[in-house]
């Protein structure tokens, strides 16, 4: 753990997060064809940002700087995820949410961990289709579907 790195990251994360807190405000509630409006989700990434940072920071500053300088940076695997999510982004409207999200968390978790393929399988496919199910089918949300349907 680089402990500078973190704290920099912790409080531009913070700041990334209240963004998104205070601009979700500002995007009406109404949605087409959709009864979760379309804040929600940015919303939620803002709180959710927000209490992740505070939590980095909080263990940014508990842990001994003896113990921070001993880990290098991984910027391979940086880069590798970066790249993989600009891909993710890009992607996300000609594949499908679900088929996006797979292929991304797949790449991230085997980029973090190359060992365990079967359990990145099990835990992307998952998400993927719990979170499709979840905002599509029970909270009426729309996403971009199945590339062939």
């Amino acid at each position: 753990m680089n402990k500078k790195f973190d704290q920099f990251a912790g409080v531009a994360f913070l700041l990334v997060g209240i963004l998104f807190l205070v601009e979700s405000q500002k995007i009406s509630d109404s949605a087409y064809g959709s009864s979760v409006g379309p804040k929600i989700f940015p919303m939620w990434l803002g709180i959710i940002l927000i209490a992740l940072s505070i939590r980095l920071l909080y263990e940014t500053f508990k842990i001994k700087s003896e113990e921070s300088k001993k880990e290098k940076l991984q910027y391979k695997k940086f880069l590798i995820i970066f790249v993989s999510a600009v891909l993710y982004a890009f992607f996300l409207e000609k594949i499908g949410y679900v088929a996006s999200t797979f292929l991304f968390l797949l790449i991230a978790f085997q980029t973090m961990e190359r060992r365990k393929i079967i359990s990145s399988l099990l835990i992307s496919a998952f998400f993927a289709f719990g979170v499709y199910y979840l905002f599509s089918e029970l909270l009426g949300g729309s996403l971009p579907g199945f590339p062939l349907v």
